[in-house]
C-alpha cells in the first residue's frame, strides 16, 4: 500500500514539475510567468515595425495624391490608406484620437497653422534636412516642410466679365457678393493663412484696418463659408463662384485640369508659407511614417512634383517649377511664424465674431 502511495506521489511531482517548467519563458520565448499581465495581440507592438501599411491624413489636392501616393507605394511596397479633410478638421481629429492614434501621418497645412499643435506630433527630422533651404528648416523638430505655397486668388475667366481682380481690395466689389469662395479658417489652414495675409498686408501698419477689411469681405461672402480648402478651387472651376481665395498648389491643379481659370497673385502682397508633413505621435506604423516623410523631401520626388504638379520645392537642388511666376515677379510677404503662433487662436475667435455679426 505504501509503495502504491509513493508511486502516485512521485507521478504527481513529475507532472507538477513539468507544468512549472512550461510556464517559465525560455530564451526563445514562451508563456509568461504566473502573475505577469499578457498583452493583447493588438497591443504587443504599437509601432508595428514590420507593417506594410500607412494611414495618411491629408488635405492635399487629388491630382497631387494621384502622383505622390502611387510613387511611394511602388518605391516602398507600403499600402497607403488616405483620409481627406481640411487641415483644421484633421488637427481636431488627431487631438481627439491621442489615446489611440488611427492615423500615422498628417500631410498638408502650413507651418503657421500646424506649429501651435506640434505637441500632437512625433519628433523627427528627415534624412534630407541638410538639402532644405534655410527658410524651410524643421526648427521645431517635428514639422517637416516639403513644399513652398504662395497664397493666391483663383478667377473663373468665363464668369469674370468686366470685373477687375488684382488683389484683396477688388473682392469688395458689390458685383461679387455671394460669388466669392472662401474656406472656413477654423477648418482650413488656407483660410486661416489668408486671414494672416490680410493682416500682414492691409493691416500691416494698423491691424484694425485689416479687421475692417475682413469685416467688409465677410459681408460680401453672402453668408457662405466652405468646409475645406479643396472646395474652393472646385467651386470656382465648376462656375459656382467667380473668384476664390486659395493657394498656388490647389490653383495650379485647376489650371492643369483644363478648367477656365487663372491665378492672381494679390498686389497687396503674398504670404509664401511652407506646406508641411508630420508624424502623428504614437503612430502605429512609425517606420513607414518616417519613410513617407523622407520620400516627400527626396530630390527625386520633389523634381517629379515640380515638373508634373508645379509644386515649389523646399530643396536647394530642385529648380522652380515651369509655368508659374517666379517669386521675384510678385511681392512676397515674409511670414512671422512666432507672431502667427501667438495669435492664431485669437484670430480665429475674432473672425468668428466678425463673421457671425454680419
Amino acid at each position: 500500500m505504501k509503495r502504491i502511495f509513493v508511486l502516485l506521489l512521485t507521478g504527481c511531482l513529475v507532472l507538477l514539475s513539468a507544468a512549472c517548467s512550461s510556464a517559465t519563458p525560455s530564451s526563445t520565448g514562451g508563456p509568461a510567468k504566473a502573475g505577469t499581465e499578457t498583452k493583447k495581440p493588438d497591443q504587443e507592438n504599437t509601432k508595428n515595425e514590420g507593417s506594410k501599411k500607412l494611414v495618411v491624413y491629408t488635405g492635399a489636392a487629388q491630382d497631387v495624391m494621384n502622383v505622390v501616393i502611387p510613387e511611394f507605394e511602388a518605391k516602398t511596397g507600403v499600402k497607403v490608406e488616405v483620409v481627406t479633410a481640411g487641415t483644421g478638421e484633421l488637427l481636431k481629429r488627431i487631438e481627439a484620437e491621442q489615446a489611440n492614434p488611427l492615423g500615422d501621418v498628417e500631410w498638408g497645412g502650413t507651418a503657421s497653422v500646424v506649429a501651435p499643435k506640434q505637441q500632437l506630433f512625433e519628433p523627427y527630422k528627415s534624412q534630407n534636412e541638410n538639402a532644405t533651404i534655410n527658410i524651410a528648416w524643421n526648427t521645431e523638430g517635428s514639422i517637416t516642410r516639403n513644399n513652398m505655397i504662395p497664397m493666391v486668388l483663383l478667377v473663373n475667366k468665363n464668369l469674370i466679365g468686366d470685373i477687375k481682380i488684382e488683389g484683396y481690395a477688388d473682392l469688395l466689389n458689390p458685383k461679387l457678393k455671394g460669388k466669392i469662395a472662401f474656406s472656413d479658417p477654423a477648418k482650413s489652414s488656407t483660410g486661416l493663412t489668408h486671414i494672416e495675409n490680410m493682416l500682414f498686408t492691409i493691416g500691416a501698419e494698423d491691424q484694425n484696418k485689416g479687421w475692417e477689411y475682413i469685416k467688409s469681405l465677410t459681408k460680401n461672402l453672402g453668408g457662405k463659408l466652405l468646409a475645406s480648402s479643396s472646395a474652393v478651387p472646385k467651386g470656382v472651376a465648376d462656375g459656382e463662384y467667380v473668384v476664390g481665395l486659395t493657394h498656388e498648389e490647389l490653383a495650379s491643379a485647376a489650371v492643369r485640369q483644363g478648367s477656365p481659370v487663372e491665378i492672381v497673385y494679390m498686389k497687396e502682397g503674398v504670404v509664401v508659407s511652407p506646406g508641411t508633413v508630420q508624424i502623428i505621435k504614437g503612430a502605429k506604423n512609425m517606420e513607414n511614417a518616417k519613410k513617407f516623410v523622407d520620400f516627400l523631401t527626396s530630390k527625386d520626388l520633389q523634381t517629379i512634383t515640380a515638373n508634373k504638379l508645379n509644386m515649389r520645392a523646399t530643396r536647394n537642388d530642385v529648380p522652380a517649377p515651369p509655368g508659374l511666376k517666379q517669386t521675384s515677379e510678385f511681392k512676397v510677404i515674409q511670414e512671422d511664424l512666432k507672431a502667427v503662433q501667438a495669435n492664431n487662436q485669437a484670430w480665429l475667435d475674432k473672425f468668428k465674431d466678425v463673421y457671425t455679426s454680419n
